[in-house]
C-alpha cells in the first residue's frame, strides 16, 4: 500500500545519541536535586542532625606569616 523509503544519515543519528544522552542525563541531574532537598525537609521535620558525627578540620597555619606569604 505504502511505499516509504526512508533514509536516516550517520551523523543525524550521532546527533540523536547525543541529544538523548543530554537529556537523560540533565533529568538525573534535576532528580538528584529533588531527592537531597526533599531529605533536607524530611531530615528537619525529624530533628535529625546530618552534620552530628561529621570531624571538622581546623583551618590553622602553621610557620610564619612571612613564609607564608613568599612561598604562595
Amino acid at each position: 500500500m505504502f511505499n516509504i523509503n526512508l533514509y536516516i544519515d550517520p551523523s543525524v543519528m550521532s546527533y540523536m545519541i547525543q541529544a538523548i544522552a543530554g537529556i537523560v542525563i540533565a533529568a538525573g541531574a534535576v532528580v538528584a536535586v529533588f531527592v537531597r532537598k526533599a531529605k533536607k525537609k524530611v531530615s528537619n521535620k525529624l530533628g535529625i542532625d546530618e552534620n552530628r558525627n561529621k570531624e571538622v578540620e581546623s583551618d590553622d597555619i602553621l610557620g610564619e606569616p612571612e613564609e607564608n606569604l613568599k612561598n604562595g
